[in-house]
């Protein structure tokens, strides 16, 4: 009986050990193309990429080479993401069968150039998708945002579906992002997966010309000068998400069975809703000399077309997503890691 036992479970442990090889084999035949990765999100989730992949299997590209503090990676490619045949070249070479695309210009930006707005985020997401249409990789991520909202939109707990007619370039190309997302999905059965960000803060880049840089900005000008002008008005609620819940969400959403990516636009992705003054208090308990002034710009117009907080029921429902970091946390954490970052003493 014991010796039968001891068959048991070293059988037992002999399937485990199958399974979990067979995982990870599954796991390192995929190899991924992060376009853009040397903004906001893109250094962060690269280096995520990279413990469930390998270095190896993480391909990382942008426009320009990476300065030699922001290099995580062992490959990089310089690419032009309008550049189609450079990108393929890529796909090929490196038999790419996932690819994040998180190159575009954002809202504030993109209305300084409306031309080059529209032409980098529409032109760049039909590449990307017209490599899955000729079946030359699996997978796509395209990031959309609450920017495809507009000031017809519900406000308050904004919904899944509903009112959409964005005011800004950057959002509308969003828009258009989505309908080209499901279109390529119902037509070409292309896997393409999206959330609807809220405004992303972290402390690893700076913030990548959004309206809500704001929410990046205040925490190194309160740590560095213990004061801050704000662009927006004190009682701006808008919707942020902390960057570790934004990459854990990308990452989830991706590694979800197909069956329950159950739509093809874009998920909504609430995160928080917090106004400059709340988030200003929350300083204030860390560094209580923090002080914050106002003087609203072009951006307030954008911030005021947008929702205050968003419903993501669809999200937690289809592929179990769950928040982390509330405003204490994130608030905690961001003047932790950029006081090590600037090398200041930490309290």
């Amino acid at each position: 009986m014991i010796f039968s036992k001891y068959v048991v479970k070293i059988k037992s442990n002999i399937i485990m050990y199958n399974i979990i090889f067979a995982a990870n084999n599954s796991l390192m035949k995929d190899v991924i193309l992060v376009v853009g990765s040397s903004g906001q999100i893109g250094t962060e989730l690269v280096i995520e990429l990279q413990k469930i992949y390998g270095n190896d299997n993480v391909i990382s590209s942008d426009i320009r080479f990476p300065k030699k503090q922001e290099i995580q990676f062992s490959r990089f490619e310089k690419l032009d993401i309008l550049d189609e045949n450079h990108l393929r070249k890529i796909v090929k070479k490196y038999n790419i069968t996932q690819v994040y695309l998180l190159a575009a210009l954002l809202s504030a930006t993109a209305e300084k150039d409306i031309e080059f707005g529209w032409k980098l985020n529409i032109r760049s997401h039909s590449h990307v998708l017209d490599l899955a249409k000729d079946g030359l990789v699996k997978k796509i991520f395209w990031p959309s945002s609450i920017a495809v909202f507009g000031p017809t939109t519900p406000k308050e707990n904004t919904p899944q579906y509903t009112i959409m007619e964005p005011s800004t370039v950057y959002g509308i190309s969003k828009q258009t992002g989505e309908r080209w997302n499901e279109y390529y999905h119902n037509n070409f059965n292309v896997d393409v997966r999206s959330l609807r960000y809220p405004g992303l803060i972290g402390w690893q880049s700076k913030p990548g010309g959004g309206t809500t840089d704001y929410a990046v900005n205040i925490f190194h000008e309160a740590i560095l000068k213990e004061k801050y002008e704000c662009f927006l008005e004190k009682n701006t609620a808008l919707p942020i998400m902390y960057m570790p819940d934004a990459i854990q969400a990308t990452i989830q959403l991706m590694e979800s069975p197909s069956k329950n990516i159950k739509i093809r636009s874009s998920y909504n992705l609430a995160g928080i809703s917090v106004t400059p003054d709340k988030l200003a208090n929350e300083i204030k308990k860390h560094i209580p000399n923090f002080k914050i002034s106002y003087k609203a710009d072009f951006r307030q117009k954008i911030a005021s077309s947008w929702p205050c907080s968003i419903n993501d029921k669809y999200a937690q429902n289809d592929w179990g997503w769950q928040l982390k970091y509330d405003l204490q946390k994130i608030t905690k954490d961001m003047i932790l890691n950029l006081k090590n970052k600037y090398k200041l003493a930490v309290s």
